[in-house]
């Protein structure tokens, strides 16, 4: 089965760097899970908000706008029987799919999944050069 994005999506997903914008549209094609992109750029204030509570570790994150007014790092979720699933079991799938379109892309990505220090299972994020 073939996925597509939600308006709301797309909507965040338009804050994105084009580079993950790219990888994104064509991850969802070869997404085994359907997935719609919760957040991609954050305003400094919500930033804040997300460290208070635990959800974020650092006040410099790749959502914030980079010199082109664009986040470079997205947040997903996955839906598994038309419910969301915040299970990592249904991120890595997912992630596959990412990682599939980045190669294609030439783009690279970073899965927060990976992460030792802390694990962001639903976030993607341009590699830094």
């Amino acid at each position: 089965m073939t996925y597509s994005f939600s308006k709301n999506s797309l909507n965040q997903l338009m804050t994105c760097d084009e580079r993950l914008i790219r990888v994104a549209k064509k991850a969802i094609q070869y997404s085994k899970y359907d997935f719609g992109i919760s957040e991609g750029l954050r305003t400094k204030e919500r930033q804040n908000v997300l460290v208070r509570q635990g959800k974020s570790k650092t006040f410099n994150s790749r959502h914030l706008a980079n010199e082109d007014g664009k986040s470079e790092a997205l947040d997903f979720k996955v839906y598994v029987n038309g419910k969301v699933s915040w299970d990592i079991k249904h991120f890595r799938p997912v992630m596959q799919a990412f990682i599939r379109a980045a190669i294609e892309e030439g783009v690279q990505i970073e899965f927060g999944g990976l992460w030792e220090s802390f694990v962001d299972g639903p976030h993607v994020q341009l590699r830094k050069d």
